[in-house]
């Protein structure tokens, strides 16, 4: 059955004279205790690993709230209940490099997964660049489906580079594929107004920036550069 930690819970009970004056059921109920925080502990690791968070310690209790960075506390308490998620709403994430947009972006991805939502994070770059790969070994539609699944895509550094014809068609596959369903949260150094430009081909740039933008939550950063600085958490963002 697997009930390692009741076992261990058990050891433990015998191990100590001062159990002895408790129940059988209290003692009972130590062990299942043990059990299920075994679990549930394993359960949230196996979740972060798979998330892939270029943060992984990025926490929101430990953002900074400096008056120049234009971070709303309020709005943060709202969308960390990760209510956004579960109805498949969209978050942006805008400012200048440095200003600690993955590291917000990697919070909202621990929150989820400390809420048993299953999240996936990939740099948009390297991403396309998957699945023009998978174009040509076969692994496209596969990869496809497993974008469909995570409750939160986060897509991190769009805008870096403009996207061709076909990088601009796959990101449209990603982005429709998610659409009022699941939820995206992506990050960008440009302002939303400037996306535009990105794309080569005007037309799924319409469709992708109508799915990814309508009905989104937005959080622009300013404020000058932390990297310099210690971030949240006491580490340094990888932004």
């Amino acid at each position: 059955m697997k009930l390692r930690a009741m076992e261990q819970e058990y050891r433990r009970q015998i191990e100590l004279s001062a159990n002895a004056a408790l129940s059988f059921d209290e003692r009972l109920a130590m062990m299942v205790d043990a059990e299920w925080l075994a679990k549930a502990n394993n359960r949230l690791q196996r979740f972060l690993r798979e998330a892939n968070l270029r943060e992984q310690a990025a926490s929101l209790e430990n953002l900074s709230f400096d008056v120049k960075r234009c971070l709303d506390k309020a709005v943060i308490a709202h969308l960390a209940n990760c209510g956004w998620i579960k109805e498949g709403r969209n978050l942006i994430v805008t400012g200048a490099t440095g200003t600690g947009k993955t590291y917000l972006a990697s919070a909202f991805g621990n929150a989820a997964c400390r809420k048993s939502l299953k999240v996936r994070s990939y740099r948009v770059n390297r991403l396309l660049t998957d699945l023009a790969i998978g174009r040509g070994d076969g692994s496209y539609n596969r990869l496809l489906n497993d974008l469909k699944k995570p409750d939160l895509l986060i897509l991190d550094d769009f805008g870096m580079v403009s996207l061709d014809p076909s990088a601009c068609r796959d990101l449209l596959e990603v982005v429709d594929d998610r659409h009022g369903r699941k939820s995206i949260a992506i990050s960008a150094q440009l302002p939303v107004a400037n996306w535009h430009g990105v794309f080569e081909d005007a037309t799924i740039a319409d469709a992708v920036l109508d799915r990814l933008v309508n009905n989104s939550h937005r959080i622009e950063l300013k404020g000058p550069s932390l990297r310099p600085h210690k971030l949240e958490g006491g580490g340094s963002t990888t932004e």
